[in-house]
Parts: C-alpha cells; sequence; structure tokens
C-alpha cells in the first residue's frame, strides 16, 4: 500500500460540487445503524471524498462471495441501483456516491428491501475506479445522468471525459459493458465522441444511439427531463 504520509492533491477538477446539506434525524439513524453494513471504508488521500492510491479491495471478501459485480457512478438517491440489487440477488453492487443523505437514503431503502448485496462507497468515482477496485473486476459500470456541467466554463468538470474512459476500461472485465445516459444532446454527443475513441472500447449498439437499458428504472430526474421535451440518449460500450 502507498505511504500514507504522501498526500497527492488532485490533478483536474472532480465533476462535483459537494454539498452540505443537514441529513434528516430518519437518514442520522440510517446511517448510525446501517453503514457497518453497507459501507465500504475508502483510505483518503488530501481530499475528503478520494481514495489513497493502493488502497485496493477484494471483491470476493467483501462480498463472502464470486459474483458478477455491477458498479453504479453517482447514485443519487439510490433508486435505480437498490431496484436492480433487489432484482437480482445473484449479481454484486455497489454504489458511488459523495452526498452522504443519498447514501443514507439508499442503505435505508436497500435495508428494507432485504438487498444485501449491495455495498456503498462515499468516494470521487474515478479514484474508486482507480485505487479501490482491482483491475478486470467490474462486470457492469454505470453512468446514469451526470450532472451535464452545461455552462461552458465549466464542461472541464464532466465526468466522461478521455481520462475517464481509459479508467472506466482498466476497471472492467474482458466483454464488460459500460452503460450510459443522459438527457443533455450536447453532453450525449461528447461522451459518444469520447468513447468511440477510447482505447480498449467498443460500441455495443448499431445506429446513432443505443436502445434504452431495460435495467434503469424509470426515476423520478428522468421523468423530469422527459416532461422539459429533452431526450434521453443511452450509449452502451464493451471492453475489447
Amino acid at each position: 500500500m502507498s505511504d500514507p504520509s504522501v498526500r497527492r492533491f488532485r490533478d483536474r477538477p472532480v465533476s462535483f460540487v459537494r454539498r452540505s446539506g443537514r441529513m434528516s434525524d430518519g437518514q442520522e439513524r440510517a446511517w448510525s445503524d446501517l453503514a457497518p453494513r453497507y459501507l465500504l471504508d475508502a483510505p483518503r488521500d488530501a481530499a475528503a471524498t478520494s481514495v489513497l492510491p493502493g488502497s485496493v479491495i477484494d471483491p470476493v471478501q467483501v462480498w463472502e462471495r464470486d459474483a458478477p459485480l455491477v458498479v453504479e457512478v453517482g447514485s443519487g438517491q439510490g433508486h435505480a441501483i437498490v431496484h436492480a440489487a433487489t432484482a437480482h440477488p445473484e449479481t454484486d453492487f455497489l454504489a458511488v456516491e459523495v452526498f452522504k443523505a443519498g447514501l443514507a437514503r439508499t442503505m435505508k431503502d436497500a435495508d428494507a428491501a432485504g438487498a444485501r448485496n449491495l455495498r456503498l462507497v462515499e468516494a470521487n468515482a474515478p479514484e474508486v475506479l482507480q485505487h479501490l477496485l482491482p483491475a478486470r473486476s467490474v462486470t457492469e459500470l454505470w453512468v446514469f445522468f451526470p450532472d451535464p456541467w452545461h455552462k461552458k466554463k465549466h464542461t472541464k468538470r464532466r465526468l466522461v471525459a478521455p481520462e475517464f474512459a481509459a479508467i472506466a476500461a482498466r476497471a472492467l472485465v474482458e466483454g464488460g459493458l459500460l452503460r450510459l445516459a443522459t438527457d443533455w444532446e450536447e453532453y450525449a454527443l461528447q461522451m459518444r465522441e469520447i468513447l468511440d475513441k477510447a482505447d480498449g472500447l467498443e460500441r455495443a449498439f448499431e445506429g446513432p444511439w443505443a436502445e434504452r437499458f431495460e435495467g434503469r428504472v424509470l426515476t423520478a430526474f428522468e421523468r423530469k427531463g422527459q416532461r422539459a421535451g429533452r431526450d434521453i440518449r443511452d450509449l452502451t460500450y464493451r471492453r475489447v
């Protein structure tokens, strides 16, 4: 493991601005009661949501079995991943999120649904994929409705960039899938351009866009985009 005394600062901006809103009493109780069961320990580097290089976990030890692993980046309130984990007990799931209230809600819903195959981590997703998960350990990687950072001066914060494509390819098993969705057309076009050029990834769809992923539960966020008249764009890439 890397020397914990050596602190590394990020060389590019993160794709989020961390909110510090107060959690409700129910969320506080969920965090206190359920974090020992659901939350993975992520040793920190310089930042509060960083992952110290060399902090790799063993998924077989964490989930106590050898099973396919699905990782959702930016899991929010956990609606999609709790639904998926409940529907597919044969698969392991990891929710990656930086907002504590969303993680608390996810744990609460997972516990109520009996989803024991779900774990969560409070950390910056690229660092989770780089430093916490072993290479070639992820069967599917989900990136659903990442912040589009639509102002031109902020587009450098977008998650899906060439660096992320390389990190995703490293994390995926051979034949593993990277699934993405956005309701922001310009970001969808940028994603497609970046991922079409990425080493180790190839399109797993025909035509301009992938079909809607049936495993993605329809959330209030997606409905909001539809009501606003925005087209939902899906993309799917395979690790080769």
